[in-house]
């Protein structure tokens, strides 16, 4: 277990919210209002109460009485008075107290190790801690997860507000991992489990499902997909500003979807020439590997096999970015993988097989959150279910 403390810039503070999936009864008013000041406050930073007022079209009163459980709950907290020129009692400025909780976030994507962080409300990465898992699956993945999580919550002496997961396969809404092959996981009750341990918030949801949140906020587009690259492969989708999960919780299960009808490698789940067998990072390193790095044509044979992963994930994504009329996808994984010969290939297959008029402004390109994509998604996850805060 390697443990670290690392400051990193906030990435969060002028997040973009999510559309709300559903409509808002009655009875749930007080719990939208509640999260609609904190996301005002949240994205605009130190306000005054009627100014909260004014973005949000509460009343006054409202307000007043939301700001005052929220300072009760350690939430909110006022900053002091405006200096103001304008006449009249100055108004008290109140914020977000950024400084009040900690989020767990948790990677269970890599194929060597588990990763995680502590990470505040801004997104900032805190510290940091990892686990070997090289090998492992079934109680032993899940025992890793337990330990890699409770040695994230020894390094800080903040509350801690939940704790979120992004773990490969699919996973349902309440947090149970329905199938994922490469931990040797079927129907484990991943979230219960860690809420039952920790006595904590906790959200669990597909690796590339969590990636895509931390990713929608650094973009510009309400419409995204993102490809995460990693011991499998999988893509998490945002549509209008929602994201998609699909009905069987399966939405972007890209990587056992067989590319073409020429065969392929043989893949994990039985069938050959899946996405997966093509691109995920263990089959490509490994390649890449038996390559004779003196040899004259090493670097076009390393190329080569680049380029042909890279053709494959555009045979996939050319249906989904013609059908949505996406206008940017984003790969997440290994750039010294993902960035150059594969990038190109894939690019030069999506132009190939839609029609150009259509996506002439589609745009591939890698995510510049690099390995924290999944932990700050998890983050996200946390504001999000705990606080209404996107």
């Amino acid at each position: 277990m390697l443990t670290v403390p690392f400051a990193d810039a906030p990435i969060f503070t002028r997040a973009r919210a999510l559309r709300p999936t559903g409509k808002v009864l009655p009875e749930h008013a007080r719990s939208h209002n509640r999260s609609l000041v904190l996301q005002t406050l949240y994205t605009s930073g130190a306000q005054s109460r009627a100014d909260v007022s004014r973005g949000t079209g509460l009343t006054r009163v409202t307000v007043s009485d939301l700001v005052a459980d929220l300072i009760a709950e350690g939430l909110v907290v006022e900053l002091g008075q405006r200096e103001d020129a304008r006449p009249g009692k100055p108004a008290t400025l109140i914020d977000v107290d950024r400084g009040a909780f900690r989020i767990i976030g948790i990677d269970l994507s890599e194929h060597q190790r588990f990763l995680g962080a502590v990470v505040d409300l801004d997104g900032g990465i805190v510290s940091r801690a990892e686990v070997a898992c090289a090998g492992a699956s079934g109680e032993n993945a899940v025992a890793l997860v337990v330990e890699l999580v409770r040695s994230l919550l020894a390094s800080t002496t903040i509350p801690v507000l939940g704790i979120g997961v992004g773990s490969p396969g699919v996973v349902d809404t309440l947090g149970v991992v329905r199938s994922a092959p490469n931990l040797g996981w079927r129907d484990i009750e991943l979230q219960s489990r860690l809420q039952a341990e920790f006595a904590l918030p906790v959200h669990v949801a597909n690796d590339a499902n969590v990636a895509v949140l931390a990713e929608h906020g650094a973009s510009l587009q309400d419409d995204l997909l993102l490809v995460k690259v990693g011991h499998g492969v999988g893509a998490g989708l945002i549509i209008g500003g929602r994201p998609v999960i699909g009905g069987g919780f399966a939405a972007g299960e890209i990587g056992h979807v067989v590319v073409g009808t020429d065969g392929g490698p043989r893949c994990a789940c039985g069938k050959d020439g899946c996405l997966e067998a093509w691109l995920a990072v263990p089959r490509l390193t490994a390649q890449l590997a038996e390559l004779d790095g003196d040899a004259p044509d090493a670097a076009s044979a390393r190329d080569r096999i680049l380029a042909e992963a890279g053709r494959r994930l555009g045979i996939i994504l050319a249906p989904v970015v013609g059908a949505l009329n996406l206008s940017e996808v984003v790969l997440s994984g290994p750039a010294e993988l993902l960035d150059g010969a594969l990038h190109d290939a894939t690019v030069d297959t999506l132009r190939m097989r839609t029609m150009a008029e259509h996506n002439r402004d589609l745009r591939l390109r890698m995510t510049e959150q690099a390995e924290d994509i999944v932990l700050r998604g998890a983050a996200v996850m946390v504001l999000s279910g705990q606080l209404g805060v996107s």
